[in-house]
């Protein structure tokens, strides 16, 4: 079976690996698929499943990794993902631990992929093969079922400034799903244009802004929205404003499975 990760980088089974995952979604699915014993190092935002991870140990957050901490426990394996990790930390870390595995799911089905990945470098393929065989389930019971009226949202991940997702995101091929779309967003003025502001734009209100759209979604992360600054906003802009689970939208890996019945239920209102 060939096991290459997002760079294209190929990896081997391994019966005995230390793992170390710095990408909280995959944090739980390492757990859920029996690996929790292997793994040796996790960020303080992996926090599922709660009962397990507290006894991992820490190693900073998802952007301010310690290096020197990850060295301590001498990991064979790190996991990384392209959105939630920078670079610099991900080439300085295949400076010392053998193996990097580099992910970077961008729509659902790659969760699949994502499944077979791990289940083979880390020995516990029957294990990714039933999760496997549970998410094309749901995946195909989402797509069959009724489509409502197309919608055009916006969906806020920050605010202070306000900033949205592209529509080569997770998030927006989530919402595809349903048959909700996002609107073409042009970085705003001052913005550095890198990758992460192509993908991750912020942005201003304007009339035309709101008049482009049918409703607002504010997620729970990786700002904390609540249902007070939905109804304030509501009231601001005179549009739709509703509070959405962040990690049933954006996090891949084990939670992406519910994320499919969410979908579903925020598609039927």
């Amino acid at each position: 079976m060939s096991l290459i990760d997002a760079l294209g980088q190929p990896h081997r089974p391994d019966p005995n690996a230390r793992i170390v995952s710095l990408v909280p979604s995959i944090t739980e699915m390492l757990c859920d698929f029996g690996l929790a014993g292997r793994l040796v190092g996790r960020t303080g935002f992996c926090i599922h499943p709660k009962d397990v991870v507290r006894d991992i140990a820490k190693v900073g957050g998802t952007k301010d990794v310690n290096l020197d901490r990850i060295r301590a426990l001498a990991p064979t394996h790190v996991v990384v993902n392209i959105d939630e990790n920078e670079k610099p930390t991900a080439d300085l870390l295949a400076g010392f631990v053998p193996h990097v595995i580099v992910t970077h799911p961008q729509q659902p089905e790659d969760n699949l992929a994502l499944a077979r990945l791990l289940g083979g470098v880390f020995c516990v393929e029957e294990a990714a093969r039933r999760w496997s065989d549970a998410f094309a389930a749901g995946l195909a019971a989402l797509r069959a079922m009724p489509k409502g009226p197309p919608q055009r949202v916006l969906y806020c991940i920050w605010q202070d400034p306000w900033m949205t997702v592209s529509r080569d995101t997770y998030i927006a091929a989530m919402l595809a799903e349903i048959g909700w779309s996002v609107p073409a967003m042009a970085p705003a003025t001052g913005q550095d244009h890198g990758a992460g502001a192509a993908r991750y734009p912020r942005f201003d209100w304007s009339d035309a802004l709101v008049a482009d759209i049918d409703q607002v979604l504010l997620s729970t992360e990786p700002y904390r929205f609540t249902e007070a600054h939905a109804d304030a906003l509501e009231k601001q802009l005179g549009k739709p404003v509703q509070l959405v689970d962040g990690e049933m939208m954006s996090w891949y890996g084990s939670r992406a499975l519910a994320g499919l019945s969410y979908l579903r239920a925020l598609a039927g209102g």
